[in-house]
């Protein structure tokens, strides 16, 4: 009996440990006090984070882009998950939230009702923003058209729709240090800046290992599409050996060298990157020269 009391005052400590480690960790109230957020400015933020290009409705073109009614599925290897409406709606959408709970949900991975978002939000990569871009660009979200449309519920497999079990990947994986390092020049620092942060090229760049987090080490070197369907590729120096003109070619009009041209989930990350100012463009081809050679 003894034993199995011990066993059991074990098992209760350690589930009380979990709990505590994995409690939603929120941004200080007072993180914004000195900022304004500028909607002009938060237009270019928008296009670099690329919020249209998962929250659209499907099939949307042109204008229509611009209504986040969301609806999109992403399948992955732990279930398919389903954007949601992130418009100004202020029922069904966000236009109830505040400058603090849309830097709480893309920075921190947690909801205004204190549950952790899924990863299927990159806020991994979102972290490394400045908050001066995140007041931005929530100024630049209210200036969009309003939808009413539900969000619809995700379709995750056991064990991982447990939410709490994501608090548990949070303290695995979260890391808002810079993953290309060194002696960089200005121009490199945007690029890192824009290609780390707010464009989260990794997310579909980079290898995970068993539970969904990015394995730095093979950073930008290519991995399974999360729909099973093809892969993504290695663009490391040791793969893509185009010239920086040709990278800022691509980001502009989505014509290889080749004259083949951008297709899939890709062509909406080029719409966004014709958007930026031409420096921009420069500025990420100059860090993918930085990004270490990886087989």
């Amino acid at each position: 009996m003894r034993l199995w009391a011990v066993l059991a005052g074990a098992a209760a400590l350690g589930a009380a440990g979990f709990w505590g480690l994995t409690l939603p960790q929120t941004l200080p109230d007072d993180h914004f006090a000195a900022v304004t957020g500028d909607a002009v400015r938060g237009a270019a933020v928008f296009h670099a984070t690329g919020c249209a290009s998962c929250h659209m409705a499907p099939g949307a073109v042109g204008e229509a882009q611009l209504v986040l009614a969301g609806g999109q599925a992403f399948p992955t290897a732990f279930g398919t998950f389903i954007a949601p409406n992130i418009s100004p709606d202020p029922v069904q959408g966000i236009g109830g939230w505040s400058l603090l709970d849309l830097a709480n949900a893309l920075q921190r991975g947690v909801s205004p009702d204190g549950a952790h978002y899924y990863p299927a939000l990159p806020y991994g990569a979102y972290a490394k923003m400045e908050p001066q871009d995140v007041a931005d660009l929530y100024a630049y979200l209210q200036t969009l058209p309003p939808d009413a449309t539900p969000s619809a519920p995700h379709q995750v497999n056991f064990p991982y729709s447990i939410r709490r079990l994501v608090g548990g990947w949070k303290l695995l994986n979260s890391d808002t240090d810079f993953v290309v390092q060194g002696d960089l020049t200005a121009e490199e620092v945007r690029g890192r800046y824009i290609a780390e942060a707010m464009a989260h090229c990794a997310e579909c760049h980079t290898p995970r290992d068993a539970l969904g987090g990015l394995q730095t080490a093979r950073w930008l070197a290519g991995a399974p599409n999360p729909s099973g369907q093809g892969t993504i590729p290695n663009i490391t120096p040791a793969a893509l050996d185009w010239s920086e003109a040709e990278i800022i070619e691509y980001l502009t009009s989505g014509f290889t060298p080749d004259y083949d041209s951008v297709g899939g989930h890709m062509a909406h990350v080029v719409e966004n990157m014709a958007r930026l100012p031409e420096s921009d463009r420069a500025a990420v081809a100059a860090y993918l020269k930085r990004v270490a050679a990886v087989n």
